[in-house]
């Protein structure tokens, strides 16, 4: 192959800004790698891009994403590349192909006669680019034998996009792991029944996490009506809206005091119990929409299930032991865990002997207590 994509200097302002942001909208949205890639293929003049996010290794492929000139689809994880002369540069410096071995060395080798040619790749220009966690990602931009090797104003041009590229892949890193703990705190309050709904500077829902979501299904006690949270009884609902405006105005820091309310439920179940408070605000996101209050919501009545397995693994119980605590710390008496559980109340009786043993505990109010403060109520059942 030798047709290239036209080169569009880089020495345009209007340009360069374009591709910038291309490059730093994938800290936020990594599908659009194709686009940013396919912009500095314009760029640079090259047939290939490619950015080797996970170098494959035995039986992993890794991952890479790459654009060409022709759109043609070029299988990236072909076995050769494992004996590609790029492996191990050093990381941040910019090189080519003749920076590293002779030409006819170059193409007598094994990965140049068995993939690069075969794909039209002949001039190569090449980066390693690592990024805080300690990741290394292969950039790559290639030519055909039948065009001009990189030269230094190409050297320089590529210079010039390197930091962008880490500074964005660093973006992401940090973006993408303030994601992950978000959720792992949001599964954690919903396995400790914790429901949690965000508001805005203007008091309407921005965020509810899964616990709340199922709670406000329900209808029984609270709503959202016009994006706005309601309590469905016009006491509690006063309340509600004056505790949100507090939190709102700033009230609420001012006295040092985060407010609670039971909200009555329709049902005639245990009342909801609400906790209201404000999340202060960064200097740079005053007015903006964004986060502002946080409302806690607790079932007192709620069941909760915990992972068997992982209940067994912190006390040392049988699954039959196991599936008594779980019924005893969800409030039941002895007679009434047997019967959920089809056994006899000597059965139930001898495994409770046999759980107050290996706990250490004597009474089963302590037994319900331990069991209730444990971490087994913050496994993913998904895994069970």
């Amino acid at each position: 192959m030798t047709q290239m994509m036209i080169q569009a200097p880089l020495s345009s302002v209007e340009r360069f800004s374009e591709l910038l942001g291309l490059i730093y909208e994938v800290a936020m949205d990594t599908s659009a790698w194709g686009r940013a890639l396919e912009a500095i293929l314009h760029a640079l003049g090259g047939n290939y891009v490619s950015l080797i996010v996970r170098p494959g290794s035995g039986d992993d492929l890794g991952w890479i994403v790459s654009a060409s000139s022709d759109r043609r689809e070029v299988n990236s994880h072909h076995p050769q590349i494992a004996l590609s002369p790029f492996t191990g540069l050093q990381p941040d410096k910019l090189v080519t192909i003749a920076d590293i071995l002779p030409e006819a060395e170059w193409r007598s080798s094994q990965y140049y006669r068995d993939w690069c040619e075969p794909h039209g790749v002949f001039h190569v220009l090449a980066c390693d680019i690592a990024t805080k966690d300690g990741g290394i990602y292969g950039f790559r931009v290639t030519r055909p034998e039948g065009a001009p090797a990189f030269s230094l104003q190409d050297r320089a041009d590529a210079k010039l996009l390197l930091p962008h590229l880490k500074r964005a892949l660093n973006l992401h890193l940090s973006i993408n792991q303030d994601r992950k703990v978000s959720a792992l705190y949001s599964h954690a309050m919903a396995q400790l029944m914790v429901a949690a709904v965000v508001l805005d500077e203007n008091g309407l829902v921005l965020d509810c996490n899964p616990m709340a979501k199922g709670v406000l299904e329900l209808g029984d006690g609270l709503r959202i009506v016009g994006n706005q949270l309601e309590a469905t009884y016009a006491n509690d609902n006063r309340k509600l809206q004056r505790l949100v405006r507090d939190a709102l105005s700033g009230k609420q820091q001012s006295v040092g005091l985060i407010e609670a309310m039971s909200v009555s439920r329709p049902s005639g179940k245990v009342s909801w119990g609400v906790v209201v408070q404000a999340m202060t605000p960064d200097q740079w996101t005053v007015g903006k929409h964004r986060p502002c209050v946080a409302v806690f919501v607790r079932d007192a009545e709620g069941k909760a299930h915990p992972p068997v397995k992982l209940a067994q693994q912190l006390f040392q119980l049988t699954p039959a032991e196991t599936a008594l605590a779980i019924q005893l710390a969800n409030g039941l008496s002895l007679e009434e865990a047997g019967e959920v559980l089809n056994i006899r109340r000597n059965t139930a009786r001898a495994h409770l002997r046999s759980i107050f043993s290996k706990t250490g505990v004597r009474r089963q109010t302590e037994l319900v207590r331990i069991f209730l403060n444990s971490v087994a109520w913050l496994g993913v059942h998904d895994s069970e």
